[in-house]
């Protein structure tokens, strides 16, 4: 085939492929075409209002951004954080954001990144437990970051109030869960870190939103996330687990800034053939993102963490915890502790011999033991010391795990045989934190002291969590960050 013939040929095949848009990527299979799901999203998004949101959900935003207070402020001095400030820091612009928990102020885009590795690296954020995506992680700190650049440009100054903060919230996380779910679970079989690859969407669509874009920028902004997906299962137990969300954060407050100019993206991002969705995934139901859109929200299902690891581990350490305290044995009593947990368990935390704490965060078998040691699982028990105790190191040679079919994902059936021949056992139905047994919010408020009492002054602190409890009701939502910054 000549040139000529050769640029023809290719060119009625890019047409064909173009008007057929996403043949074929239905669930239902081949030969169905799937609604324009990427602009009855954008279309959504753009439309809907702060006054649109129920009570209940102005409540869980609120319990959301307290925890994600909570967590960034807990991971704000971690070595990993440290880390990556040290690198970053020679090519920061200027001072546009501050850093929860630290002294640095740097461009937007590189506050945004900390804020949410910060989030995420103590593994103690919200979990939207449908498909383990973690939904604050992205989107807090793109609109948090956007909020105080745009409250702190000399022209144009635009302050985002607390009411606007909060319709953006919600709405980053129906964008990123809603994907999610359409995906779920066989994306995050494939290896992919589901929070990393839905993240740039919801952090595109809150900030997004904050900016004011049109329907068509806003079908772009989604387009232009849709390529920049970041996270593989490989990385947990390892630093870069928290580069995740932070990177997704960036990315979608990127893409929200590029639309905002009429940078073009296609306008079948997610739905396409060589779209997100079938690039991604095996499997899609579009139906999950665009069906009963203001009507249901994912927000409405999040959960928080009351132990800082894994959340597929949460189940053992909380039915270790109360076998602990209602028997009271000690860790040379035991002779075994047997697990049968959801086969998800043994994918993702199966490391037997965990050298550091980030590794700990993914060893049921350590879990278990930390749990009946120490009868906690906060940021302490998984630290690199804790994790090397030799107590612990013994009673955790001593675990098995089996995975069992009849064992749901947040729960656990704990036999733990002591040294005398005694039995004692334990079926975690609903693990704490988890929707059925949630955190109250006296919960989040004694997580948010305790991990923000190395990092801010108590009126710090105080002012915080009370700004997150009257979140609509803020003026000006730039206050967050600033009353967040660490002390000098």
């Amino acid at each position: 085939m000549n040139r000529r013939r050769f640029l023809a040929a290719s060119a009625l095949a890019g047409s064909a492929a173009l008007a057929g848009g996403a043949e074929g990527a239905a669930p239902e299979g081949a030969g169905t075409t799937p609604p324009e799901v990427t602009r009855i999203l954008a279309k959504y998004v753009v439309s809907a209002k702060p006054a649109d949101l129920p009570e209940p959900v102005r409540k869980e935003a609120m319990r959301t951004l307290l925890n994600w207070f909570a967590a960034t402020l807990g991971g704000a001095k971690n070595e990993a954080v440290g880390i990556a400030a040290a690198a970053l820091a020679p090519f920061f612009g200027n001072a546009q954001a501050h850093v929860v928990g630290r002294t640095e102020r740097p461009d937007m885009l590189n506050a945004a990144l900390l804020n949410g590795m910060s989030s995420h690296i103590l593994d103690y954020d919200d979990t939207h437990l449908k498909t383990v995506i973690h939904p604050a992680g992205p989107v807090v700190p793109a609109i948090l970051a956007l909020s105080e650049y745009l409250a702190g440009r000399s022209e144009n100054r635009k302050f985002v109030a607390g009411r606007d903060f909060m319709n953006a919230l919600v709405l980053g996380i129906e964008a990123e869960c809603r994907i999610g779910n359409a995906v779920y679970p066989e994306h995050y079989d494939a290896g992919w870190h589901i929070t990393g690859t839905v993240g740039p969407f919801g952090a595109a669509v809150a900030a997004g939103k904050i900016l004011g874009l049109d329907e068509q920028q806003m079908v772009w902004a989604l387009g232009i996330a849709a390529v920049q997906p970041v996270g593989l299962r490989e990385m947990f137990g390892s630093m870069t687990k928290s580069f995740h969300p932070g990177r997704a954060a960036q990315n979608g407050l990127l893409a929200a800034l590029l639309a905002q100019k009429n940078f073009t993206s296609s306008d079948q991002g997610i739905e396409a053939k060589s779209g997100w969705a079938n690039v991604l995934s095996t499997k899609r139901n579009y139906a999950e993102i665009t069906e009963n859109l203001g009507k249901t929200y994912e927000i409405s299902v999040n959960t928080y963490k009351p132990f800082a690891c894994g959340i597929v581990m949460h189940p053992t350490i909380d039915g270790c915890i109360q076998l602990r305290e209602q028997t009271h044995f000690t860790p040379d009593d035991v002779k075994s502790i047997d697990l049968r947990v959801n086969r998800l368990v043994l994918e993702l935390t199966a490391i037997k011999a965990p050298k550091t704490g980030l590794e700990g965060k993914f060893s049921i078998y350590y879990a278990a033991a930390v749990a009946i040691v120490e009868g906690s699982g906060s940021e302490l028990q998984f630290s690199d010391a804790s994790v090397k105790n030799p107590v612990t190191v013994a009673l955790r040679e001593k675990v098995t795990a089996t995975a069992d079919s009849s064992v749901a994902e947040d729960q656990v059936r704990i036999t733990i045989t002591l040294k005398d021949g005694r039995k004692l056992e334990k079926f975690v139905e609903h693990a704490v934190g988890s929707v059925k047994n949630p955190m109250s919010d006296h919960d989040l408020e004694v997580k948010f002291a305790a991990l923000s009492d190395d990092v801010l002054s108590s009126d710090q602190a105080e002012d915080l969590m009370e700004m997150c409890w009257k979140l609509e009701t803020l003026p000006d939502a730039s206050q967050l960050a600033k009353n967040a910054a660490g002390k000098a």
